[in-house]
């Protein structure tokens, strides 16, 4: 995953560190209770230079989830803008991935430790894409999920560190049974979403997608919403089945990692044609066009960065 480090350094608290170097202490708080909250960010190649996907929502969200924790990060929504631009520029990348992130410190252990140290990390590194252009043309399989998704409020809205590990077990297994990911239900047994991703359906032209009771309401998600609606697409948010999954025309996944990626099958079962089907082309085409800056029209998504 990580390639060519020897000369990346990480931003954290306020200087920069050789990757290498980079360490948190052992008994941080966060590394034994998950008290932490972090954001997953993408920038890409334009004929402008490097540009930041939604940065300024990703770090607003990183703010609102540390709050809901009751952290009080101790730099600005701007400042944390600026680290993760020259975080990115002096590691001399054209695109790649950024990982923000707020952790506690090792002044006290237990449930009950207080007055902890806010620690404030950022790192960026190359990634090509997370799935093969293969993958983006033919689909993926998936598996519904022994594990249900948490019914847990803070995980609808935002990224934090401790309610990944049924996402982190559901991966796993799918992968163990030869899938390429999973599908998690929520308590009521209705679709809630991937193991880090949003998922869409198609049926008769409408687009549907899991309301986000249950799910985090992801940014990519919200994106490819507005996209959708700005093409003339009617979508809907509703409790949705696997059964409605299995029937649909077409399915994918969004997220920053896997972008707009098409499901071609669920437990062996295929779904619609069982390759990418021509809303889902649609939609990958106009946000790629978007994310590498040749659509004027969403310009505003993008933050360039200074090389």
């Amino acid at each position: 995953m990580f390639v060519n480090t020897d000369s990346k350094v990480i931003w954290k608290n306020g200087s920069f560190e050789k990757w290498e170097n980079a360490s948190v202490h052992l008994l941080s708080h966060t590394m034994h209770y998950g008290t932490g909250v972090f954001e997953g960010v993408r920038a890409y190649k334009t004929d402008e230079g490097p540009a930041i996907f939604r940065l300024q929502d990703h770090t607003n969200r990183l703010f609102d989830a540390a709050s809901k924790l009751s952290v009080e990060i101790p730099y600005s929504r701007d400042e944390l803008n600026k680290v993760q631009k020259d975080i990115f520029s002096m590691n001399n990348l054209e695109e790649g991935y950024l990982r923000p992130i707020v952790y506690l410190g090792s002044e006290s252990l237990g449930i009950r430790a207080t007055e902890l140290s806010v620690n404030v990390a950022v790192a960026a590194w190359e990634w090509p894409s997370y799935m093969s252009p293969e993958a983006k043309e033919q689909g993926i399989s998936v598996i519904k999920s022994s594990f249900d998704q948490y019914s847990n409020p803070l995980h609808s809205g935002y990224k934090i560190i401790g309610t990944y590990i049924n996402s982190t077990m559901a991966l796993h297994e799918a992968i163990q049974k030869g899938a390429d990911e999973a599908i998690l239900l929520d308590k009521n047994g209705f679709i809630s979403e991937g193991s880090g991703e949003n998922i869409f359906l198609i049926k008769n032209n409408t687009i549907y997608t899991p309301t986000v009771d249950h799910c985090l309401n992801g940014i990519t998600r919200q994106s490819v919403m507005k996209i959708a609606l700005d093409m003339g697409y009617e979508v809907v948010e509703k409790n949705l089945k696997i059964d409605e999954l299995i029937n649909s025309d077409e399915a994918f996944f969004t997220g920053t990692a896997v972008e707009i990626t098409p499901i071609s099958k669920i437990d062996e079962m295929v779904i619609g044609s069982g390759s990418r089907g021509p809303v889902t082309q649609k939609l990958q085409k106009t946000y790629e066009d978007i994310i590498f800056g040749r659509n004027k029209n969403y310009d505003h998504w993008l933050s360039l960065v200074t090389i």
